[in-house]
């Protein structure tokens, strides 16, 4: 979020909810800031309280926290792993958690792959407060949140508007692919990827081969050049 409320204390799950329990928000952000900044402003909804947080994927699997959530905020943008795949890794292991995604990517490239993984919602951390609790409120009650523009987007292709039916290349990338493409076009080598991901090099291999082959490339140094124009022509939040 862009501004981080301070010296608001944290509220705690109350063992006695004279109005019903509190429902239990985990967090799972890279940045300390951004969860500390998130914890307050739910710590000022009373039936909304953060029951643990992680900066990794793999933190956010390994604690028990998570299975007990009530809702899961988890980034796009993750140290460790995809987001996209902690999501279908919640999916699986805990289908009660509700998730909604909040990403400072631009909803554009990610909101339809986050709610394909099994997201309720996208959120950008650019928007307002009001929206993002809105976003919380809405996927609690069952249903699915996109923002305004992102919902006519889809309904229009959906209705038959010829532009939006057209894919761009890169949606024909499976999630990892795309996940390889964007780290390729940051300037990272094979095995710098295959240690990220903690991913064989063959593996890695395999997957540039495939993004070729689904792109049209001819060879790596075209796959390179497409990669950084992808990477840098992508609108990002601050």
């Amino acid at each position: 979020m862009k501004k981080i409320i301070k010296n608001i204390p944290i509220r705690k799950k109350s063992k006695t909810q004279p109005a019903g329990r509190q429902v239990g928000i985990y967090i799972v952000d890279d940045h300390p800031i951004v969860r500390r900044g998130l914890a307050q402003l739910i710590g000022l909804t009373p039936d909304l309280v953060v029951c643990g947080e992680a900066g990794t994927a793999q933190e956010a699997l390994a604690d028990t926290k998570l299975k007990t959530a009530d809702l899961a905020l988890v980034d796009i943008s993750l140290k460790d792993d995809n987001g996209l795949e902690l999501i279908k890794d919640i999916r699986k292991r805990y289908p009660k958690v509700i998730i909604l995604v909040l990403s400072m990517h631009d909803e554009t490239y990610y909101a339809e792959r986050s709610l394909h993984a099994g997201a309720k919602g996208y959120v950008m951390k650019q928007q307002a407060t009001e929206q993002f609790l809105a976003a919380i409120r809405r996927v609690l009650a069952g249903e699915v949140y996109l923002s305004d523009t992102m919902s006519s987007r889809i309904l229009r292709r959906v209705t038959g508007e010829k532009n939006l039916q057209v894919k761009a290349p890169t949606d024909f990338l499976s999630d990892r692919e795309l996940e390889v493409f964007g780290l390729i076009g940051k300037g990272l080598g094979t095995r710098q990827i295959a240690e990220k991901l903690s991913r064989s090099v063959k593996t890695v291999e395999t997957y540039r081969e495939h993004i070729k082959l689904k792109l049209g490339l001819k060879d790596s140094s075209e796959l390179l050049q497409h990669a950084i124009q992808w990477s840098q022509s992508r609108p990002v939040a601050a």
